[in-house]
């Protein structure tokens, strides 16, 4: 169990300083997240075309949890309904609050351990709850408080 903790260290260490989809994007809605405890920062744009998400990015900053979490939050989102990433965000909530089954979210998986640190669900969500917002067009500011 320690080396598969090991590689999930990893992977969170790689996404948080080598974040993909980190970009943003003119012709997609938006919307922006802080976690005022940490002080994480997010912006995340989706393009939806016909309820499937085209396109999904971010910018901001924090910490490696939240970074981390974006990054593979986008991956995870490409192609996705707007139904099935919402469904995706439950299971996701479910698992790093411990409330749920950690099976078949993929490597989503790798944030199981923040279940140890209830501190760190709103810096694993933040992302999560920021992506609802620009799908609902909220305009105003997403906070984990």
């Amino acid at each position: 169990m320690t080396e598969l903790r090991e590689l999930y260290q990893e992977m969170i260490l790689d996404h948080g300083k080598r974040p993909r989809n980190f970009r943003a994007q003119d012709d997609a809605e938006s919307a922006a997240g802080h976690n005022p405890l940490c002080g994480d920062r997010v912006t995340v744009y989706v393009r939806t075309e016909d309820g499937v998400i085209r396109d999904v990015s971010f910018q901001g900053s924090g910490c490696a949890i939240s970074t981390a979490s974006a990054s593979l939050m986008t991956e995870a989102l490409s192609g996705k309904t707007v139904e099935e990433a919402r469904a995706l965000f439950r299971r996701f909530h479910e698992l790093v609050a411990a409330e749920g089954d950690e099976q078949g979210l993929g490597k989503l998986e790798v944030f199981k351990g923040v279940r140890d640190f209830p501190m760190r669900v709103k810096c694993a969500t933040l992302a999560w709850h920021t992506l609802c917002a620009a799908l609902d067009h909220e305009k105003d500011l997403v906070t984990t408080e």
